[in-house]
């Protein structure tokens, strides 16, 4: 497995509650690659958690550091990356991103609340309708995440390890289209 990609790193994108860090440690292990969570470097960095970041300096604050975050982390290779739901949003980050292979983490409205619902810990969600919420962040993110090289939509029951076979079965197809790799 370990030379799949041929070095280059794996950027995993997707709503909160994807799972994308625990799938993207999944699959670091089976690529023999390192594993960063971007929301972990930006907190350790910040000496704060992601919450006390939005609460005290904002989301264009938390934005900008994870831009920076991101930059940094896509200067290495072989790395499998898990990066925040809403990575997406700054055009620049895509300038990143598209130095390695983007696979986006689809999942259902129902499916991410379910996940979510106990998490106290996610800015985004302190609403009165975490689920409504969940539902508009997707149409406002959709067509930016449909951007992606690779779109896993998740089932209700799958575990991370099922989702992880099914990421590493599916790269070569991505591999094999030229306009893939010509991007950059």
């Amino acid at each position: 497995m370990n030379n799949l990609l041929q070095g280059i790193n794996l950027y995993l994108i997707g709503m909160m509650g994807a799972g994308k860090t625990t799938v993207g440690r999944l699959l670091a292990s089976e690529l023999g690659y390192g594993f960063v969570d971007t929301d972990e470097v930006i907190a350790a960095s910040a000496k704060k958690s992601i919450n006390q970041i939005f609460a005290q300096e904002g989301e264009t604050e938390f934005r900008q550091l994870e831009s920076d975050v991101l930059s940094q982390v896509s200067a290495y290779t072989k790395l499998t990356v898990a990066t925040g739901g809403g990575i997406i949003l700054k055009r620049k980050n895509w300038s990143y991103l598209h130095h390695g292979l983007i696979v986006w983490l689809d999942a259902t409205p129902e499916l991410l609340y379910n996940r979510l619902k106990e998490d106290t810990t996610r800015p985004l969600l302190q609403d009165s309708n975490p689920l409504l919420k969940i539902g508009n962040l997707i149409k406002e993110r959709e067509s930016l995440y449909a951007l992606a090289d690779l779109r896993i939509t998740l089932q209700e029951g799958e575990t991370p390890e099922e989702i992880s076979k099914r990421v590493l079965a599916q790269i070569p197809s991505v591999l094999k289209n030229p306009g893939i790799r010509n991007r950059e």
